[in-house]
C-alpha cells in the first residue's frame, strides 16, 4: 500500500559527521527508515538542524519534512503598497520597532520610528570611541541606535519561550533582507554582528521604500495626550509629532523613558527579572566539555552550553545569552554605570566563550531592600551597574576575578 503524507509529516534522521548530509543522502536514510522505495518519497527538506552531543561522541540529527513550494516566493516577497492614513509614532527602533513597523506596513498604516541613535553605520565611529577609549556616547552605544542593541551584539535568534507562536516568519524576512537561509533550520540561529548592519539597512530601505519614516537622533522628551490618549509625542529637539497611537518599543536600557511614562500616568507593573555577572572561558575548553572524542572535528561549530540550578526554595540560577567563540562588550548607556554583553561575528573564531550567569530577583527581593513602585527594579538595575564601575576602577574597566 502507499504511504500517504500529510502536511504534518516528519522524519529525524541521525547521521555520524563523517558522513555526508546533502538531501539526496538523507532522503535515501528516510527512505530506508520508512521501508519504502525513494521514488515514493514526496519532495522533502530540511526542517530542522541540530547536533546531538550527549553520549561522548557527537552526531548530526536532521528533521526532514514536505517542501514548502511557496517558500521561495515569499523570501522574495518585498513590501510594495505605499502606506497611508495618520502615521502611527513609534518609539525605538530595535527589533521591536522595525518589525511593528514591518506589521502596520504590509496593513497599508503609515509609521514613523523615533530612533535617539544613529542609523547602523554611523554607531560604528561611537562603538570604537568606546571600546578603545573608553567614551560612553549617551544615544549611540551598543544599546542605543538603528537595530537596537541586537545589531552590534550577536543577533542570536532563538528563544525558549514558545508560547506566543512561531518565530518562522521573523526569520523568513530576514533572510528576504539578506541573512543566510541556515537560520531557517539551525537549532540555534545566529547572523552574527559583522552580518546584521547589511541586515537592517535593507530592512530599513525596503520600509522607507513604502513611506515610512524613520527620524534618527530624535530622542523623545514625552508623549503628548489628548483627553487622555495619546496623540503624539515631543522630541528633545522641541519637534511634535502627531499620530492616531504611539508604540513604545524601546529596550530595558531606556529608564528615562519608563520614568517620563509614569510621570505623567500610564500604569507601570513591576515584574521579576534577572541579574547577574558574565563569564569568560577558552572556547576550546568548552569544546572538549561538550563534544567529547569529536571536539575538534571540523564540521562542529564553537560549541555552546546551557546551566540551570533550582534550588528547594525555588530561587534559580541559570545561564543567559551563551556566546561560542566571542567577546565580552562594554553595554554601558552612560559613564557613571558599567554592564556587559556578549558577541560573536558569523564564523564565531574567536577563542574565547562568554555567558551571562543570572540569578532571579523577585518582587519581595525589591521590597526586602526597600525598594517600592513600579520602577523599583530600575533603580536596583542602576545602583549594581554604578557599584559595578566603582569597583572596577572607572572608564569602563569590568571588574573580574
Amino acid at each position: 500500500m502507499q504511504r500517504i503524507f500529510d502536511n504534518d509529516f516528519e522524519i529525524s534522521i541521525t547521521l555520524s559527521l563523517d558522513e555526508p548530509c546533502d538531501l539526496e543522502t538523507l532522503s535515501m536514510h528516510a527512505a530506508k527508515k520508512l521501508a519504502i522505495s525513494v521514488r515514493d518519497l514526496p519532495l522533502l527538506e530540511i526542517k530542522k538542524r541540530s547536533i546531538d552531543a550527549r553520549h561522548g561522541r557527537a552526531c548530526l540529527v536532521f528533521t526532514l519534512g514536505l517542501a514548502d513550494t511557496e517558500r521561495p516566493a515569499r523570501l522574495l516577497e518585498r513590501l510594495s503598497k505605499p502606506v497611508k492614513g495618520e502615521p502611527v509614532i513609534i518609539i525605538g527602533g530595535g527589533p521591536a520597532g522595525l518589525f511593528c513597523a514591518y506589521e502596520l506596513a504590509r496593513l497599508g498604516q503609515a509609521s514613523i520610528i523615533c530612533e535617539r541613535g544613529k542609523m547602523v553605520q554611523a554607531r560604528r565611529k561611537d562603538l570604537k570611541g568606546l571600546n578603545q577609549h573608553g567614551i560612553v556616547d549617551e544615544n549611540s552605544n551598543y544599546c542605543f541606535g538603528e537595530g537596537g542593541a541586537g545589531t552590534y551584539s550577536d543577533g542570536k535568534l532563538y528563544t525558549r519561550s514558545h508560547k506566543r507562536g512561531s518565530v518562522r516568519e521573523v526569520l523568513e524576512i530576514l533572510v528576504s533582507h539578506g541573512a543566510k537561509p541556515d537560520i531557517l533550520v539551525d537549532a540555534r540561529p545566529h547572523i552574527g554582528s559583522n552580518k546584521l548592519p547589511k541586515v537592517i539597512t535593507a530592512l530599513r530601505e525596503s520600509l522607507e521604500g513604502v513611506g515610512v519614516r524613520f527620524l534618527f537622533e530624535s530622542r523623545v522628551e514625552t508623549i503628548l495626550l489628548k483627553q487622555g490618549k495619546a496623540c503624539g509625542v515631543r522630541l528633545a529637539d522641541g519637534r511634535e509629532l502627531s499620530g492616531k497611537a504611539v508604540v513604545v518599543a524601546t529596550g530595558h536600557s531606556a529608564r528615562d523613558v519608563y520614568e517620563m511614562l509614569f510621570s505623567i500616568g500610564v500604569h507601570l507593573e513591576a515584574k521579576p527579572f534577572a541579574m547577574g555577572v558574565r563569564i569568560e572561558h577558552p572556547q576550546d575548553v568548552i569544546n572538549h566539555i561538550q563534544y567529547g572524542r569529536s571536539y575538534n572535528h571540523p564540521k562542529l561549530p564553537a560549541a555552546y552550553y546551557r546551566l540551570a540550578y533550582t534550588p528547594k526554595d525555588g530561587r534559580g540560577a541559570f545561564s543567559f545569552c551563551m556566546c561560542p567563540g566571542g567577546w565580552i562588550v562594554p553595554a554601558s548607556t552612560n559613564q557613571k554605570e558599567l554592564v556587559v554583553n556578549g558577541m560573536s561575528l558569523s564564523r564565531r573564531d574567536s577563542p574565547f566563550a562568554n555567558s551571562g550567569l543570572v540569578v532571579a530577583i523577585s518582587l519581595l527581593d525589591l521590597e526586602h531592600l526597600k525598594l517600592k513602585g513600579p520602577l523599583a527594579g530600575l533603580t536596583l538595575q542602576s545602583r549594581l551597574e554604578t557599584k559595578a564601575m566603582i569597583a572596577g576602577g572607572g572608564g569602563l574597566l569590568a571588574p573580574a576575578s
